[in-house]
Parts: structure tokens; sequence; C-alpha cells
């Protein structure tokens, strides 16, 4: 008998199957899922997890180096936090400046710089903080110059130094002088510094008298004629007779009736002259200052614009730089050394300050000469929106002329409407446009918006100085690193 071979082959023996395997497959998973071998993926792959995995990396190494300074500085200062005060002493405050920074719709840029990264070290010390912020370019520089003019009034005994009913622990004024002193300011960018510096000036070199900023704006544009009315030309097609003389517009002032809604009864009486006015000899600016509190001056850089965005991504993957910056700032306000405020000779100043002439070489700048504290930060200026820095004034001449524009019908029709020499037609029922007097407070509030950016701008701007005054030398500090023997001993401490 023939038999074949394929039958009587004996079958092929399988491999024995592991216990995992044994159990996994009456779970339903498809027999191939088990039985697939590991390969390496494919070369597209490869790439993608090794493009992610190694930014992922870097990310996690970042964060983890941030979190390491920040608690190495923190644990530097943590014991001044558990130092116990008296009943009638306060904590230690520092007074921050943050100024807008130019082209930047958000004005909190800096302080957010502040909070992330020198704050942490100020709150382990127990170092307590206050922020002034500028919305608007100019801001800072009339915060300043006002507080400096009410404390010379103070001095000179023109206004009570305090207005409390009962004393309380730091509320006379020389109490808060020289905490001040002793607490010292934080000033985050070179356009805070500018602001800083041109309003302590203007607080020393201005007068002693209240100044009412809408009052003084409202007597330059009183007399620009935007709502003045015009005088009604003489009818053309007037009969005159041949004995006649030809009529001609009269120079003496129409009896026309009196109307509250007219022009010169919107204007406001003129202010009456003060009585207590101050004497010359206080109104004066001092010769000499008193000192002023220590600076602590931090670099700040604000990134705008689409050609700033690979800098944008380096500081991302990067920040551990931004918070040693901001540890060691801290650090050096919380052991307060200090040293003074460099600035140029005075000869070198005069050298500066005068205009070449037209056969004469460009004077050189500032920073060309010898670099000091006035220098601070420069580069940072570098990195402004170009087009915001060449657009900055011609864009408010241009929302200037195109307000103007406009205005002139919008007053025609609040004139028209309140003389009742016209109808409101139906949409002037329902949305009433604006009157007379609305008009005039809101091109006052226009103006002051306008002329403050120009006033603030002229001092930020990159191709100006910071503003010196001779007064300053020796009056101002700036905080610098500890002293060796410092540092070592608060390492040893925290070991």
């Amino acid at each position: 008998m023939s038999s074949n071979g394929g039958e009587s082959a004996s079958p092929v023996s399988q491999p024995p199957k592991s216990g995992v395997r044994t159990v996994l497959q009456y779970t339903g998973i498809p027999p191939s899922w088990l039985n697939k071998r590991p390969r390496l993926p494919s070369r597209n792959w490869l790439i993608f997890l090794s493009v992610t995995s190694t930014v992922a990396s870097y990310y996690v190494y970042d964060r983890l180096q941030c979190k390491k300074i920040r608690q190495e500085y923190v644990d530097k200062v943590k014991d001044l936090a558990t130092e116990p005060m008296g009943s009638m002493e306060l904590p230690r405050l520092v007074t921050v400046y943050g100024a807008k920074w130019p082209g930047d719709q958000d004005y909190d840029r800096n302080m957010r710089y502040f909070r992330k990264y020198v704050k942490p070290v100020l709150v382990a010390a127990a170092v307590d903080y206050d922020m002034v912020k500028g919305r608007r370019h100019g801001d800072i520089a009339r915060f300043v110059a006002e507080k400096i003019r009410k404390e010379r009034r103070i001095m000179a005994g023109l206004d009570p130094a305090s207005l409390t009913p009962m004393a309380l622990p730091g509320s006379s004024f020389e109490e808060k002088r020289q905490r001040e002193l002793d607490s010292g300011i934080v000033i985050v960018g070179r356009n805070t510094l500018k602001e800083y510096m041109a309003g302590l000036k203007r607080g020393w070199t201005d007068g002693l008298d209240f100044v009412d900023r809408e009052e003084q704006l409202a007597k330059v544009l009183e007399s620009d004629g935007k709502f003045d009315e015009p005088e009604p030309e003489p009818s053309a097609e007037a009969e005159v007779g041949d004995d006649e003389p030809i009529p001609t517009p009269s120079r003496i002032p129409s009896s026309k009736p009196f109307s509250i809604l007219s022009s010169q009864a919107l204007r406001a009486p003129p202010p009456p002259k003060p009585v207590d006015a101050v004497p010359e000899n206080l109104n004066a600016p001092p010769a000499e200052i008193p000192p002023q509190p220590p600076m602590l001056l931090v670099s700040f850089t604000n990134y705008i614009g689409f050609t700033q965005i690979p800098l944008m991504i380096w500081d991302f993957f990067n920040e551990r730089y931004k918070v040693q910056e901001g540890a060691e700032a801290a650090y050096r306000l919380i052991t307060g050394n200090t040293r003074p405020f460099t600035a140029p000779s005075a000869e070198a100043l005069a050298l500066t300050g005068t205009a070449p002439g037209p056969d004469q070489p460009q004077k050189p700048l500032l920073s060309e000469l010898t670099p000091t504290d006035l220098d601070f930060d420069r580069k940072g200026e570098s990195y402004y929106n170009k087009s915001a820095v060449r657009d900055f004034l011609s864009d408010i001449e241009s929302a200037r002329k195109e307000y103007y524009t406009s205005l002139a019908k919008k007053l025609e029709t609040a004139r028209a409407l309140a003389r009742g020499t016209r109808e409101p037609t139906k949409e002037e029922t329902e949305n009433p446009p604006p009157t007379e007097v609305e008009l005039r407070a809101e091109r006052m509030k226009k103006e002051l918006r306008w002329t403050s950016d120009e006033e603030g701008w002229n001092i930020v701007r990159p191709d100006k100085d910071v503003q010196w005054d001779e007064r300053f030398r020796n009056k101002l500090r700036v905080y610098v690193d500890p002293s060796p023997e410092q540092h070592n001993g608060s390492e040893s401490t925290t070991s």
C-alpha cells in the first residue's frame, strides 16, 4: 500500500508558550499581538522621538536648575525672616518702579519680571515691597516729581507732616523718610531709570506751588480757536441802492441774546490768585539735596516683534539665567552693600551738552566717554520695536488730526440741535449725539493723554540720555554684590 508522504509526516512542534502568554490568550488579545516580535522604529519615527526627547529633556533640565538656583538663594536669606522684631518696629519696605516698555501695549511686563525672578528671594527674607506701575510713558516721572514736591513742602513748613489724629509707630515724616532710606528702591529696566531720574530732577528743580495739569492745558487750548464759531458771511444777493454804502462786517460785537450754550458761557471763570503764595526763597531750587534711597538696578529686556521670535524661544529654554540674575539682584538688596552712583564728570557733561556747529565734528555720546551708571542696560534699547520708535510721534499727530477733522462736524450738529435750528433725525433721537459740553470734556481728555505721551516719550526715547544734575553727585547710591566675608558667612549659616 502506498501512503502520502505529507500525511505520514509528523506535525511541526511549536515552542512551548510561557505562562504569561497562556494567560493573555484567554483575555481576548489577538494571538498575532502576542507573537509579534519587537523591532526598531522607522527612520521618521527615530527622528521624531530623538527631537522631542531632546527638547523635553532640555526643558526639564532648565526648570530643575531654576528651582535649584532659587532654593539656593532662599536658603541664604531665610534666617533673616526668623529674627525677632520689636512691637514698635516695621519690616523693611522696598519701593519697586516699573515703566511701560516702548512699543508694548502691556505695561505690566517689567513688574511680572520682578514678581517672577526677584520677589521670591525678597519674600523669603521677609522684605515687603510696594509696586509703582507706569501705565503710560512719563507716569513714573510725574509720580516721583510730585512725591518730592510734597516732601519739600513738608520740610519747608508749608504743609503739615502728618494728618493722623494720633501718633502711630512709623507715621511721622522723619520715620517714614528714614525707613525709605534704609529700605531702598528697585528700578526695573533702563526706561524706568530714565523716568525716575527725570522725575528726581524735576522734583528738586520746579517750584512748590500746586500745579493743575488740566488747568494749564485748558489755558493753552483756549486760544486755539477749535470751538470758535465762524463769523457769518454777508449775503452777495442783497440789494444795495445807489446812494447806500456797501455793507461791511462790523467789528463791534453783536448784540445777540445771552445763551448758556455759548462758548463764552462754557468757559470756566479765571481761578482766584492764591492768598498763601510760596515765598521766593522757599520756591527756589535748593542748592543741595538730602541723601536719596539707594537704588537696585535690575536689567530687563522685553522682546517684541516677529524678528525677535528666536530670542523668545531661547529665553523659554534658558529661564535659569533670568532666575540667577533676579536672585543675585535680590541678594544684593538684602545684604545692603552700596557704592556711590557713578556719573561722568562735569567737564564731560558740558562737552556732550553743547550742540556742535555746522563746521564742527559731531559731539561724542555720553556712553562713549566713560561707562557709568547712566549707561545702565543701554543694550536693552537696541531691542525696541523699530517701527514703534519711528512712528510714535507721527501716530499721535495722525490721531490728533483725524479727531479735529471729525470734531467740526460733531460740533456743528451739537450746536444746531441745542439752538433748535433743525430737528433731530431718527438716528439722533435713538442715539443722541454728544453735546458741546461733552465734546469739550472729550477734547480735554484726549489732549491730556496726547501731551502726556509726548512728554513721556521725550524722556524714554532711545536717543536721549539719562538726565543728570550735579546736585545728585554723592547723594545717590547703588546696591552692589556682597563682600566675600558676607558671602562666606551666609553659606556657613545655611550649611
